[in-house]
């Protein structure tokens, strides 16, 4: 197939990327670089640099490659930030999304996989979360994407538009030579990791007073090459059924500390902690139900444990700082 992937320079995209070339397929990557590096581009791409607010590049860029499928990954993902300057979230995801669309439908292209995330939910009723709970965003990040969904159900019902909407949980690990490396960085596993290199004296804890074992958040983590298979799963599935929901995730919830003594465990270092308040808009407890996905695409996650996920990531890691 030939693959339209925006935001092919950063994590997700990029696995993703090296992983469709892999498997013999053409990829073309969209990319503003505004969070990332033309390093970390795939070898083997088509690469164009523009921003989803291009629209005239957009179009050139699917006219020219007539593509079997988009892969939507570029957005910004930071929900704390999100929370400080909401307008420039739904600028660049919400808007960005729909710049896309409109360039999709201008040039006949119909099927997209869209990188959305259980920030959709918020606070949770109940977990595990299915994708029929409540959709309630707690930050402004969470609303961008659900803003996005919401816009291709319409595309959907009066363009024909076949999407699949992919809510990951916390994406973490490494493939054998490409990982995590964000500008700035702000997820746990990886900022754990500079700790066990030494590159950063503590980790911060945000919050140690939520409903949870131990006073920490709760997070369902899910290994990037599991998440990439999910992507090339849906694609595929959008020639028979859409529109496409599911969730992705383990199933299974780690506190802040527990993933912390993984890092310990996985690394042999130590590992000081400094304790901060709480962060606005952080739920409590974050666990997907993936059961639907399993069921209707046969997706089985191949990282079941957590100190398998961290192990890769730690090796990745280790190579980057060097």
């Amino acid at each position: 197939m030939k693959i339209l992937v925006t935001g092919g320079a950063g994590y997700i995209g990029g696995t993703v990327s090296r992983l469709l070339l892999e498997r013999g397929h053409e990829v073309t990557v969209f990319d503003s670089l505004c969070h990332s590096r033309r390093s970390a581009i795939a070898e083997g791409v088509t690469f164009v640099e523009g921003d989803l607010a291009d629209s005239a590049l957009l179009e050139k860029t699917l006219n020219a490659g007539k593509f079997d499928g988009v892969l939507h990954f570029a957005a910004l993902i930071e929900a704390g930030e999100s929370m400080k300057q909401p307008e420039v979230y739904f600028r660049n995801n919400t808007a960005g999304t729909l710049t896309l669309l409109e360039a999709m439908l201008a040039t006949g292209h119909n099927k997209l996989v869209f990188s959305s995330t259980a920030a959709c939910y918020g606070e949770p009723e109940k977990t595990p979360i299915t994708e029929e709970a409540r959709l309630a965003p707690t930050n402004a990040y969470g609303e961008s994407k659900l803003l996005s969904e919401h816009m291709m159900r319409w595309m959907h019902h009066s363009h024909g538009l076949r999407y699949a909407a992919l809510r990951y949980f916390n994406v973490a690990g490494a493939i054998p030579g490409y990982g995590e490396n964000h500008e700035p960085e702000s997820h746990l596993i990886p900022l754990v990791l500079d700790v066990a290199l030494g590159r950063r004296a503590s980790i911060k804890i945000f919050g140690q007073d939520y409903p949870t074992p131990d006073g920490t958040c709760v997070r369902d983590y899910v290994h990037v090459q599991d998440l990439a298979d999910a992507h090339l799963l849906a694609l595929a599935a959008l020639e028979d059924k859409a529109p496409l929901i599911y969730n992705l995730g383990s199933g299974t919830g780690f506190t802040v500390l527990e993933v912390i003594e993984s890092v310990r465990r996985v690394t042999g270092k130590e590992i000081p902690v400094e304790l901060c308040p709480r962060r606005p808009g952080d739920p409590a407890v974050l666990v997907a139900s993936s059961e639907k996905i399993q069921q209707e695409l046969g997706w089985k996650p191949q990282f079941a444990k957590l100190d398998s996920i961290i192990e890769s990531a730690w090796i990745w890691h280790q190579q980057l700082h060097r």
